[in-house]
């Protein structure tokens, strides 16, 4: 299910709608999802999948026009520093330490009915 606007912030909202889609999207390409929004006091993993043996760590960006670029575009080195150390403490977690790990980033393009536009899936991101 898709979830409906929240009250108060937009942006976690539009957020939260775009982690559904790429949800949606990787489980359609035959994905198993481990996670979803994974949090510590520290930050969140968006979504955590395993597929072919190996852990991917996902970042999702969620935009409503193209006005500032896409989404993926605003993943900066702070972001991807705060994602590898989140990945790090999930691996210890989990027992997952042994598995390779791959960092993706899917950008969502949302269209005025909250139904993508496009999906961008960049494998390898960082």
């Amino acid at each position: 299910m898709i979830p409906l606007r929240e009250r108060g912030d937009p942006r976690r909202s539009t957020g939260r709608i775009g982690e559904e889609w790429a949800r949606r999207f990787l489980e359609s390409k035959g994905w198993e999802i481990l996670d979803t929004n994974w949090r510590t006091r520290w930050g969140e993993l968006d979504i955590v999948a395993l597929r072919d043996g190996q852990l991917i760590v996902v970042e999702v960006r969620t935009t409503r026009g193209t006005r500032f670029g896409y989404g993926y575009e605003s993943v900066d080195s702070r972001k991807r520093r705060q994602v590898r150390r989140l990945a790090l403490r999930y691996l210890q977690e989990n027992g997952l330490y042994h598995l390779p790990v791959r960092f993706d980033v899917i950008s969502v393009l949302l269209g005025r009915d909250d139904r993508p536009k496009s999906i961008r899936h960049l494998e390898g991101a960082f």
